[in-house]
């Protein structure tokens, strides 16, 4: 994995921390949030967040296209508690953890504040759109909410692609949520964001399940102690698993190396 870091705005240059390469934004959710609201009324091509954990950490070493694209992201945020434990070994000075769903309710609610603006979900079932499309209308009735449901395949075709970026652009939402899991979301995100017709784009994975209430998310107190990892690994062990026994160790030790070896420096 190289060692390049990148940034698609350099104005955000100052919020982040080199964490093992990666610039992550450290000044923590209220700022992260007023920072994307206020890039909605920034011209120019989409910006986006992705978000940052043990697990795709390692993905992205063995995977140059999604290293490439959690480098683009406008906001890379600490989603993994593993983040913020290695920030605070390696001298850093995080606020705290944002995951994908602190800043989806939140962006979404200043949203239904304002307005006037709208959303669009690209990712899940139909029958799960179906269920955001009556949640949204109850939690954020002044949103305008569109959906599209690609196909569940490894790999989109090109009349997919087109497909799915037509739906969107049609719509032309302020706020493009993508659920697609990593690193596919990440990466199409990275690949086509020049041509989407959207102010922000986010790639919030299991946020979709989440706010569907196809999974439900551990305690608040849990999640403040960094234990919402045990809680998804008792649900769903096989899925999980990767994320504790392989990512997790291996991750440890590449901050272990960075301590004893390589420089972090705040950027």
């Amino acid at each position: 994995m190289t060692e390049t870091v990148v940034r698609s705005n350099p104005k955000l240059m100052s919020e982040n921390e080199n964490v093992l390469g990666f610039l992550v934004y450290s000044a923590g959710v209220e700022s992260c949030v007023r920072n994307i609201v206020g890039s909605f009324q920034e011209k120019g091509v989409c910006r986006w967040m992705a978000c940052l954990n043990p697990y795709a950490y390692e993905l992205a070493r063995k995977d140059s296209l999604f290293e490439q694209a959690l480098k683009d992201a406008d906001w890379l945020v600490p989603d993994g508690v593993g983040i913020l434990i290695a920030d605070r070994l390696l001298k850093g000075a995080m606020k705290g953890r944002i995951t994908g769903s602190d800043i989806f309710e939140k962006v979404q609610r200043g949203l239904d504040l304002a307005g006037g603006k709208s959303v669009f979900f690209l990712g899940a079932s139909e029958e799960t759109l179906s269920v955001i499309k009556e949640f949204m209308r109850r939690d954020y009735p002044r949103l305008k909410v569109g959906t599209y449901s690609p196909p569940f395949k490894s790999e989109f075709s090109n009349e997919d692609l087109e497909a799915m970026m037509k739906a969107v652009n049609d719509a032309a939402p302020d706020v493009l949520w993508v659920g697609m899991t990593a690193p596919k979301q990440e990466k199409w995100i990275f690949q086509n964001r020049h041509r989407l017709n959207a102010r922000f784009a986010g790639a919030v994975g299991a946020v979709f399940d989440y706010y569907a209430g196809r999974v439900k998310r551990a305690h608040p107190i849990l999640r403040r102690m960094g234990l919402e990892w045990a809680v998804r690994f008792f649900k769903e062990p096989r899925r999980v698993w990767p994320r504790v026994f392989w990512a997790g160790p291996l991750f440890i030790w590449h901050v272990f190396l960075a301590m004893h070896g390589g420089a972090k420096t705040r950027s």
